[in-house]
């Protein structure tokens, strides 16, 4: 009996120490976190917003935290591919979204059967800097003005007509919603990308686009196109003559596409809260500030629970009324 009691005293001791033992290896990798190179996954090709994002914080994160930092652009299906293959990656922190309000908020409209939930599947790392829309006319339109466009509009249904780069697009959703909110009715002419569209837009075969503040610029400054309203609550010092879509009055509408990474939701806390501070370092360099606003950005400066409220708050808001309008993607 002695000897049945003293095995059952030394199972009770032995059990807790293989528990810790168990444990001791992930908790070894958190504390030495990050020990190998971290991945960042866009989910655009080369060239392109999202890129630029993410190689600019890609390359002074790798400093701060003295390991390598590689982009790897995974496009396909808009967004839905880079983005798929970040929600089921490793949460182990070496895994990175770039995310933007593409993918990570209009997304979740666009697709009735979508691979992943924006905020059941991640967690908002740092979002860096955001970016507002002009909209562009053709030179000879003989509308000056948002209001101007929109009255025209409601007078003489379809007559009028605009680009995007493609269907559930940033430039395609902002622009339905704009047309939906206002009452206007413009025919939808999808691009295969920007570029096409400018080709059209600068040769006078379409009359209104939507686009990145940033990459609309040389063409208005150059004076190929006008500029007749920016998506932003407030003006872009790009464009400081320009109207707000809040300013014209047509509609209650704001949009600026955000852009910062995100890991996995399932990623352990204390990686998470890692990253965060790294990052938010790097986002608060003066000289990437400059970099994004020389790009027409405007540098974010949030907190992590400011930066969680501004990614519910566009996807809820984003997902309703994509919805509600009935934007598809296809």
């Amino acid at each position: 009996m002695n000897k049945i009691n003293l095995n059952r005293r030394q199972l009770a001791m032995t059990v807790p120490a293989l528990a810790m033992t168990s444990l001791a290896p992930m908790s070894w990798a958190q504390s030495a976190y990050p020990n190998r190179s971290l991945k960042v996954i866009v989910p655009q090709p080369p060239g392109g917003g999202f890129d630029f994002v993410a190689r600019a914080l890609a390359e002074r994160l790798a400093k701060q935290i003295g390991q390598s930092v590689v982009v790897e652009n995974r496009p396909g299906s808009g967004t839905l591919v880079g983005t798929d293959a970040a929600a089921k990656a490793d949460p182990d922190g070496y895994t990175l979204l770039t995310g933007s309000v593409s993918n990570i908020a209009l997304n979740m409209g666009l697709y009735d059967k979508l691979s992943y939930d924006s905020l059941r599947d991640f967690e908002p790392v740092g979002i860096a800097v955001s970016y507002s829309y002009t909209l562009m006319a053709r030179n000879d339109l003989p509308f000056n003005s948002l209001k101007e466009v929109v009255a025209y509009a409601k007078a003489n249904p379809s007559k009028l007509n605009y680009a995007s780069a493609g269907n559930g697009s940033g430039q395609h959703v902002l622009a339905a919603a704009l047309w939906h909110l206002s009452g206007a009715d413009i025919t939808h002419v999808p691009y295969k990308g920007a570029q096409a569209a400018y080709q059209d837009l600068l040769g006078g075969r379409i009359d209104l686009f939507f686009d990145l503040s940033s990459t609309a610029r040389p063409q208005v400054d150059s004076g190929k196109v006008k500029a007749l309203a920016l998506s932003g609550a407030e003006r872009n010092p790009m464009h400081p003559n320009v109207q707000t879509i809040l300013e014209s009055g047509v509609a209650q509408l704001d949009l600026e596409s955000w852009f910062g990474y995100f890991v996995p939701s399932k990623t352990p806390a204390p990686i998470q809260d890692r990253l965060r501070n790294e990052l938010t370092k790097v986002i608060s360099q003066p000289d990437l500030q400059d970099l994004f606003r020389s790009r027409g950005g405007k540098p974010l400066n949030l907190n992590a629970a400011q930066t969680k409220a501004l990614v519910q708050r566009d996807v809820e808001r984003w997902t309703k009324l994509v919805r509600d309008i009935g934007i598809k993607a296809d």
